[in-house]
């Protein structure tokens, strides 16, 4: 199974999310074709409701802990509850360009 897949998994299954959206963004870093290092989520969930962005980020984080201290090199966090996500029509912010690992 592919890390992606098991990503898209855990979270399924730990937030019941209203939306979930999980990028392989490793093409855009100085990385081995078809890697599986650098993701960007973006995870609506309710379980959010009253908590703040760090106490979200260490939830996410604490469900993919195998995954962070393997494969996964980089992990863009983007949570909202239910309310966040309409205030935001729906939409999350791009992924800045990668300048590292030799890139200019």
């Amino acid at each position: 199974m592919s890390v992606e897949q098991i990503i898209k998994d855990k979270l399924n299954q730990t937030f019941s999310p209203l939306y979930l959206e999980v990028l392989n963004e490793s093409h855009m870093h100085n990385v081995p074709a078809n890697s599986e290092t650098h993701f960007k989520v973006t995870l609506v969930s309710q379980v959010f409701e009253g908590k703040r962005l760090i106490q979200r980020h260490r939830e996410v984080n604490g469900i993919l802990a195998e995954e962070l201290a393997g494969p996964v090199h980089a992990l863009a966090l983007h949570t909202y509850t239910g309310e966040d996500w309409d205030r935001k029509h729906g939409i999350a912010p791009d992924s800045p360009n990668c300048l590292g690992g030799g890139k200019k």
